[in-house]
């Protein structure tokens, strides 16, 4: 049997780390990667082995020479280009030829997953090819893959959300391939593994199957994971080969001719590699101490990773930190927790390193200085920037002016420059100072900005589809927190960026190696007057004003005290419509409330549209992207009640004026809006609970309107995006045009029952619950959107995990509200019962 290792990678995510060298060749425990997937594939007699290299292959194939160093035959083949994943392999197979079972492996894994039990697995089942597979606690940065209960292959994501993460089971990167997948694999093109070649052996049919290993696996994909694999090795989780005598009865390894001061403190796990001197009342706790470093009188190292040559002087104290090649961390210097230092580098005596810094290789940090980086509380920023409001964090901590530059930099470094982008906030101070610094940011790598300042989210959105933007970013104050700031950013289409290009942003900014243009080439910084002109003028000529202007409506209406009033009460009075506005100051620090505080805001509108006897009320968000109603009687209308409603109208709307297409709502949503459609002609599409799925789905060509149960109503006759002011008007057309009132269209709705549930469960166990779901209702009819909904009958459940909380929400739908609780009940035991067990 062969093996095809995949050592090509840059290993962008472990820079400094890997700045001058190739990610298989960092070493865990004193020994490269690549080193401990040889003696793997070699404990698994598999010994035919061929390297892919692309970057600095020599650095490679000096060091692992012909393999017979490790009792293997080991090969090379260097690629000139890149082909993806698929088509290096499938460049390789052909040029190897035979007709032997190939298997696949990446040079960069940490791993002792017993190889023989897969191979007989994929010869068992008559497999083409066989996914190596393994359970973990947070698959989101992983490809999930779905078999049935055989190990049959029936479905892949690549790279889920936490609603889409359908079980914990991942793709390892470990592949068991039949010559036949060549059939699959074009010649010279770019093709991938996961987004190419599974799927098209899926669609033909071919046997593709999933083995669930035991064992450890890691993907060595960020700083911090690297530390902790290197712990892990410490603490025996992974069975790998350590260099050095092991002495006897404790877990530590000594390397040849190095020396211990009789008085250092050696405590924990501990690897000191070869030709090393510890000196005396060192202290060393669970830390790998590479060849030919020296650790001075006093030093302190803990938890700690130290490459070859590096030397901590007397008094150093290191915690939790990497220490690269060649450098040294001089006298008294202090490195806080999470620090990277890279190769060459220099750590003056008595300086201090903040947490989470990284320093580039060849360095100087001088004596007695305090080097803090941008992100100086950052190790929020460690794994992830963007989340499910885009980018958020507490203001001026961890989002600085220092963070945001860097943001703005690396946003800029994903355009082509001299491209343009927009920026905009919500009307505080502290939005103010981070938006420009983002404009500082962008402009550096020769991007130009229009700033509209002060506006409201969907005008700016909207703007961004002149053709003239890249994208842009507004920032403002969560409407959830008051210490927490916001960064939105949205497409071309005004569509919130999709997770791939997040990813670009987040690579960009932990590589820190963006471009910096010319003093020529920075970009300019414009501010575009007739921004709101063209708004309006758009938005009024998709309204039918006369229709609304007859009815003269008298409604109240809310503010927030948000950018909505900048801009909506011109429009409204080209409508004759008498509003009582609450609320319509800009006030930045005002824009956020608390949940008890939003409840007094509805229960203060509500009772101010019965005072004054008012047709209706609106209660804008401090964005003006949702809205939230109220009717004639100043009852607040429920999310699902009141989409069911506008939902209604709009369904009479487009019956009256001949449209055609369909409407989009979550897959949360209530069946009421499924048979108000057959009734009047139109289909429903089922959407991801999401904004940006929602945004995708408003998008789509025929799509007449998109709503959700959190106020947000998409008429993407104007535009695919939010907007709170644009759906007021259209209610107050739709409901001009038919002499409606809220409150009477609630006859019309068809009966049922939608009961709500939270029910805790922490991280690690989401992606275990949802596994659990998805196998506990096999035999039932399911759909896997967003989460996990089973059907029963006409009723039905939802279950989807919070993107950014530790719970899972439940909805369920039924004819009467004993049914609806039964269901919720059920599944809410459940999910409690698997995390006991």
């Amino acid at each position: 049997m062969k093996s095809i290792i995949m050592a090509g990678g840059f290993g962008t995510r472990l820079r400094p780390l890997t700045n001058n060298l190739p990610k298989p060749m960092v070493p865990m425990a004193n020994r490269p990667m690549m080193e401990h997937i040889i003696e793997l594939l070699k404990k698994n007699s598999i010994t035919d082995l061929t390297s892919l290299l692309y970057f600095q292959p020599e650095m490679l194939t000096e060091r692992l020479g012909d393999g017979s160093a490790f009792g293997v035959k080991l090969g090379y083949i260097t690629l000139t280009v890149d082909l993806g994943t698929a088509g290096a392999v499938g460049s390789a197979m052909r040029k190897l030829g035979g007709d032997e079972t190939t298997l696949i492996i990446s040079g960069d894994v940490l791993t002792d997953i017993d190889l023989n039990k897969a191979v007989q697995f994929h010869k068992e089942k008559g497999s083409v090819a066989t996914i190596v597979l393994t359970r973990v606690e947070n698959p989101l940065p992983f490809g999930i893959v779905i078999t049935d209960a055989d190990g049959r292959i029936v479905r892949f994501l690549e790279k889920p959300s936490w609603g889409e993460v359908f079980s914990d089971t991942i793709n390892t990167g470990i592949y068991i391939l039949e010559k036949k997948v060549l059939d699959y694999i074009p010649v010279d093109r770019e093709f991938d593994f996961s987004k190419d070649l599974f799927p098209l052996l899926l669609e033909k049919g071919e046997p593709i199957y999933g083995y669930t290993a035991e064992g450890y696996w890691k993907d060595v994909g960020s700083l911090e994971e690297y530390r902790i694999a290197n712990m892990d090795i410490l603490q025996g989780l992974v069975t790998v080969n350590i260099p050095g005598d092991r002495i006897e009865k404790r877990r530590l390894w000594v390397g040849k001719d190095s020396r211990i001061d009789f008085t250092a403190k050696l405590e924990g796990s501990i690897v000191i590699g070869e030709n090393c001197r510890v000196g005396a009342d060192a202290r060393i706790s669970n830390s790998i101490i590479g060849p030919n470093s020296v650790v001075e009188e006093g030093a302190v190292i803990i938890d700690s990773v130290l490459w070859d040559n590096t030397r901590a002087a007397r008094g150093a104290s290191l915690h939790e930190d990497v220490i690269g090649s060649y450098s040294e961390i001089l006298e008294k210097a202090h490195l806080a927790e999470g620090v990277i230092v890279s190769d060459h580098c220099s750590i003056g005596r008595q300086a201090t390193v903040k947490a989470n810094v990284k320093v580039w290789p060849y360095k100087i940090v001088e004596d007695d200085a305090t080097l803090a980086s941008s992100l100086i509380w950052g190790e929020k920023w460690s794994r992830n920037i963007f989340a499910t409001y885009g980018v958020t964090g507490l203001a001026n901590i961890e989002i600085s002016p220092e963070f945001a530059a860097k943001l703005g930099a690396a946003y800029g470094a994903s355009l082509k420059k001299g491209s343009a982008v927009s920026t905009s906030r919500d009307a505080h101070k502290t939005s103010r100072m981070i938006n420009r610094a983002m404009m500082t940011g962008i402009l550096s790598t020769g991007v130009n900005v229009h700033d509209y300042g002060v506006t409201p989210m969907p005008v700016v959105r909207f703007l961004s589809r002149s053709g003239t933007e890249a994208g842009g970013v507004h920032t403002r104050r969560s409407p959830f927190d008051p210490q927490i700031l916001d960064l939105k950013f949205f497409d071309t289409k005004g569509l919130d960026l999709h997770p791939g290009y997040e990813k670009t942003i987040e690579k960009l900014f932990f590589r820190e190696d963006f471009p910096r243009v010319s003093m020529e080439e920075t970009g300019e910084m414009s501010f575009p007057i007739h921004a709101f002109e063209s708004y309006q003028d758009s938005f009024m000529s998709l309204i039918d004003a006369e229709t609304v202007r007859k009815a003269k409506f008298r409604f109240i209406l809310d503010y927030s005290y948000g950018s909505s009033s900048r801009i909506f009460p011109s429009i409204l009075g080209k409508l004759n419509c008498e509003v009582i506005a609450l609320n319509a100051n800009l006030d930045g620090s005002k824009t956020t409330k608390t949940a008890e505080e939003f409840q007094r805001s509805i229960d203060q509108l509500s009772s101010i549209v019965r005072s004054l006897d008012a047709d209706m009320g609106f209660y804008l968000d401090a964005g003006g992207e949702k809205v939230f109603l109220f009717d004639e009687t100043g009852e607040a209308l429920d999310g699902d009640t009141a989409l069911n409603i506008v939902t209604l109208l709009t369904l009479k709307y487009c019956k009256e004026t001949g449209r055609k297409g369909h409407i989009a709502v979550p897959i949360t949503a209530s069946r009421a809006i499924d048979r108000m459609a057959e009734t009047y002609g139109f289909t429903v599409k089922r959407t991801k609970t999401t904004g940006r799925g929602l945004m995708e789905a408003a998008a789509e060509e025929g799509t007449l309107f998109v709503g959700e149960q959190q106020g947000g109503y998409i008429f993407p006759e104007f535009q695919p995006n939010f907007d709170g002011m644009y759906a007021v008007a259209k209610i107050l057309e739709m409901l001009a045009r038919h002499g409606a009132r809220l409150h009477k269209l609630i006859r019309e709705i068809p009966p049922s029952i939608i009961m709500k549930e939270k029910v805790s469960c922490s991280f690690e166990n989401k992606g275990m619950i949802m596994r659990r779901l998805a196998e506990d209702s096999r035999d039932l009819e399911t759909v896997l959107l967003d989460g996990i909904k089973i059907k029963f009958a006409d009723d039905w459940l939802v279950a989807y995990p919070s993107q950014d909380m530790p719970y899972f929400n439940l909805v369920a739908e039924a004819s009467t509200e004993e049914a609806a609780r039964a269901l919720v009940n059920q599944y809410s035991e459940k999910i409690k019962e698997w995390q006991r067990s």
